[in-house]
């Protein structure tokens, strides 16, 4: 039996010169891992020793647990140490290999682009402020009143019809238009009024060049002695402020509730110069606006007297013009923001 306990003893020794050397040669985390593994895990070498007391005689298993569980101890200590080495060298390899060079040029971040629509909205921002009008916002939340009543559109008024309209109650619509802030100004101001009104607007309308929500600008005068040259006047002025002054402009009788009489303007094709081509139906002319001279009703209904001020008033799709403009030609690449679109302004 003695010879029995001394052989277990002798394996202990070599068991434990072996797991030094094998500590000696690991470098990474990972070695060490397998180390341990091979030494302390359930099939590990000290562990199948262990399981082999049972075999020794009941007197001589003490002696052994306790020889082999000192073995156990020693291991997992010289592990733990090791380990701390491996990793104190494998962070110092990596401060080492990630270490920034200042001298080295940034990274240059790529610049953001305004969008077009708020390139083209200050530009006619800025030609109707350098006239002397007041830029003048309102809710996009609008009553039934100020937007249709207001406005000479009456509830049983067929122009009702051209306006596909969100209603929100009975009384409470996304405004169509953002005419319902002329009202209001009128409401509150007395003549003289030069303002532009720019806004979203919503209409039940979807394809390539309609959305449901878009943007407009509408504007207003009103004064005594306005007159129909004075808005043509404007209107030419303006459409070749922003395409150029080579721009020829023409006005077609047209129909709107809240003017009388009414026009649409035309600019002389950019793309045929008026000849006539694909973009312009053949027609040589492309529609931008619509205006008119104030209707003495709605006159009445914010307080003025007709008979005293007249005025006139116009109303744009600011994503027409920039379309236009821009030669754009599906109206959704302004609300998808793609970056090499938008990179193009």
């Amino acid at each position: 039996m003695a010879e029995t306990l001394s052989g277990l003893q002798a394996e202990v020794t070599r068991l434990r010169e072996e797991y030094k050397r094998e500590l000696a040669a690991v470098s990474s985390t990972t070695e060490l891992e397998e180390v341990r593994v091979r030494w302390l895990g359930k099939k590990g070498n000290v562990t199948q020793l262990l399981r082999s007391v049972g075999s020794l005689p009941p007197e001589l298993r003490p002696a052994a647990g306790q020889e082999i569980n000192s073995l156990r101890a020693e291991v997992e200590e010289a592990i733990s140490a090791r380990a701390a080495e491996v990793r104190a060298r494998e962070q110092e390899n990596r401060i080492r290999e990630e270490r920034l060079d200042l001298t080295l040029p940034g990274r240059r971040m790529p610049l953001g682009h305004l969008h077009p629509l708020t390139l083209v909205l200050q530009d006619i921002k800025r030609f109707f402020i350098g006239l002397g009008y007041q830029v003048v916002e309102g809710p996009e939340i609008e009553t039934d009143y100020y937007n249709f009543q207001a406005l000479n559109v009456p509830r049983d008024h067929p122009a009702r019809d051209m306006q596909a309209t969100f209603y929100l109650s009975e009384d409470l619509v996304l405004r169509t238009q953002t005419s319902p802030v002329q009202a209001r100004t009128m409401e509150r101001q007395k003549p003289p009024v030069r303002i532009i009104a720019p806004g979203k607007v919503y209409r039940v309308d979807a394809d390539l060049t309609h959305s449901p929500m878009f943007h407009q600008v509408e504007g207003l005068v009103v004064d005594r002695g306005i007159r129909f040259s004075d808005l043509k006047g404007t209107l030419a002025e303006f459409a070749r402020a922003l395409f150029g002054q080579d721009r020829a402009v023409r006005f077609r009788p047209s129909y709107f509730p809240f003017t009388e009489p009414s026009a649409e303007m035309d600019i002389s094709c950019m793309v045929c110069g008026g000849r006539g081509c694909r973009v312009c139906k053949g027609e040589g002319w492309i529609e931008i606006l619509g205006s008119g001279m104030v209707h003495p009703q709605v006159l009445e209904m914010a307080g003025y007297d007709p008979e005293d001020v007249t005025g006139f008033a116009f109303g744009m799709g600011v994503e027409r013009i920039v379309m236009l403009r821009y030669g754009v030609d599906d109206i959704r690449l302004f609300f998808e923001n793609d970056r090499r679109f938008l990179a193009r302004f």
